[in-house]
This record gives C-alpha cells, structure tokens and sequence, in this order.
C-alpha cells in the first residue's frame, strides 16, 4: 500500500527549498545599486587616478595593492578637516609629499621603497570624509592599455576605458563614480 503521508512531506520540503533560496540576497546588505568605478591610467611612468566626479571633503585616500592577500601593501594620504576637493591625482608619491591639485592632501604612509607596485595584481582605492564607495582595477590591464589610449581616458575597472563625455552619459547609469550618491 502506497504511504499517501508521504507526498505532503516531499511537498512541503519542497517548498520549504524555493523559499529559502528565494529568500537569500546575494547582495551586501549596504551596497550600492551600481558598482562603484575610478578611473585609472599610467602616464610615462605616474599611476593617474580619476574619481570620475569630483569628491569634495576629503580627509583620507587609501591606495591598497593586492587586497587581501600576504603580499598586500597600501599608500594612505591625509588631508586636515574639513578635507579637501579631489578628482585627479598623481599618486605613488613619497612620504610628506603633497599634490598640487588637491590643496594639502599628502602622503601619510607611502609604499615601501622596494616595493614595485607594476608586480601587483590589482588596485584598491577607497576615499575618506565624503560617503563613498571604493573601487577596483587591475594593474596588468592599466599597465598594458594606458599607451594606446587618449591622455583624456581612464580605466574605470569594469566599465572599461572611459573620456569625460562617457563618464558623464554613463554615471547612475551603468556605474556610479565613487563619490556620487546612490540613486536607490
């Protein structure tokens, strides 16, 4: 005789599966609706950051290389309250070292002096004082595709090579500059 308890189980188990995985979001409670992007480029030799947008308030960068594994190493600049506007920076400068653009931002912790950072496998940057998301390029291809593109393009990780023009039609489009504010 068939065990007619049973099919109740089976469904219910069932059910209990799709609304489980259903309920699980693979999205970080706090990320932002777009991934967040920065512009990356090497000019005869400087590593160029584009924020994209400017970041205004600024009392930290962070320039992480390798994230998260042991040959990980970081740059950190500061700048003193009320922080200052940044958009474009000459970066890998050394300690005490400040940028002309950036009115008192300046190198707190510089990379280590034997440190090649054209080794690593991938940026990490991340602002300070402004709400802001970080971002992540890969070095080989900055590197590697820098020359062949216009002074005016950047890098913006995922998003590709980029000119003013772009990231103005393609910001809460495709991608949100790390300081622009999540339109969700």
């Amino acid at each position: 005789m068939a065990d007619i308890t049973r099919r109740p189980r089976v469904a219910c188990a069932a059910l209990l599966v799709v609304a489980v995985t259903a309920a699980c979001d693979t999205k970080a409670q706090f990320a932002p609706s777009l991934p967040p992007e920065a512009g990356f480029r090497v000019d005869d030799g400087v590593l160029k950051l584009w924020t994209g947008t400017p970041c205004e308030g600024v009392t930290g960068l962070r320039l992480t290389f390798d994230s998260g594994t042991k040959e990980s190493t970081e740059q950190v600049w500061t700048a003193p309250r009320p922080g200052v506007r940044v958009e474009h920076l000459d970066l890998l400068k050394t300690a005490g070292e400040t940028s002309p653009d950036t009115g008192g931002l300046q190198v707190r912790t510089p990379l280590p002096a034997d440190y090649d950072w054209t080794k690593a496998g991938s940026i990490t940057f991340t602002v300070d004082g402004p709400k802001a998301y970080g971002a992540k390029a890969d070095v080989a291809q900055v590197l590697r595709e820098s020359a062949g593109r216009p002074a005016g393009s950047y890098l913006f990780g995922r998003s590709g090579w980029m000119d003013a023009s772009d990231v103005q039609r393609e910001n809460r489009k495709s991608f949100l500059t790390v300081c622009t504010p999540d339109p969700e």
